[in-house]
């Protein structure tokens, strides 16, 4: 079985920006440099044929390149409690037409829509339950705001768990298509 998400690998500048303000608060799970991506359709456990069946079609979609700004973060919690840290993608209208471009491809093959609100992100940390404060976090790094970057191609990423984290090797690339009306 392979694990599998489709999202967008920032330059290297981006990264590095996000890399320079994480840190400060404990016992977060901090993501490493080659974790940074802004997800745009989570895929799950997927077998061989069907993980085939995904590259192929994401092969095709054509759609143009999109403006991705970060510009400040958030919170997502469970039960009330801070959950995961990130940067907020801001306006978000490029990547939703993104994500709903993705998902209605892969709906074509059998995979079932993303039922779930459409948050674009960059997770940043993780948390469990003895994480925290954030306050001092939030109010240092709430105003982050990095320069936009076109992003021309998203990726295929598989995801392997481990006792350290998870770690995300990038399966395949797709150009977005130079012109392309949607």
């Amino acid at each position: 079985m392979h694990r599998l998400f489709v999202g967008i690998d920032p330059p290297f500048d981006v990264k590095e920006a996000l890399m320079d303000v994480m840190g400060g608060v404990i016992g977060a799970r901090w993501q490493d440099e080659e974790q940074l991506h802004m997800t745009l359709r989570f895929l799950g456990e997927r077998s061989a044929a069907q993980a085939d069946d995904i590259a192929h079609t994401l092969s095709q979609v054509l759609t143009r390149p999109a403006t991705i700004t970060i510009d400040g973060v958030g919170l997502f919690d469970r039960r009330g409690r801070p959950h995961q840290l990130y940067a907020r993608i801001s306006p978000p209208d490029d990547a939703k037409r993104l994500h709903r471009k993705v998902d209605r491809a892969l709906q074509l093959i059998g995979v079932e829509p993303d039922t779930r609100a459409y948050l674009p992100h960059i997770t940043l940390a993780r948390f469990s339950h003895g994480a925290g404060p954030l306050d001092d976090f939030m109010i240092r790094h709430g105003d982050l705001r990095l320069p936009a970057f076109e992003a021309y191609e998203f990726c295929l990423y598989e995801s392997h768990l481990t006792n350290e984290g998870a770690h995300y090797d990038i399966v395949a690339r797709y150009s977005f298509a130079q012109g392309a009306l949607l």
